[in-house]
């Protein structure tokens, strides 16, 4: 019977060079330059079980 060794594969190399190209922490838009309290926001948006507003957040920026 002969028994083979499976390769791994080195996926954590590239995990750690994964943010490089995105300097502000964003995957989808480019950042407007607003600061947030977002654990604050997060918090309140479990509390009422929904998405926050825009009107909403506006409290939350810093």
């Amino acid at each position: 019977m002969i028994v083979a060794e499976r390769k791994q594969k080195i996926i954590i190399d590239k995990f750690g060079r994964f943010g490089e190209r995105m300097p502000d922490g964003r995957l989808t838009a480019p950042s407007d330059g607003k600061v947030y309290c977002l654990r604050e926001a997060i918090l309140l948006s479990k509390q009422l079980d929904r998405p926050l507003s825009r009107q909403e957040m506006k409290e939350f920026e810093v």
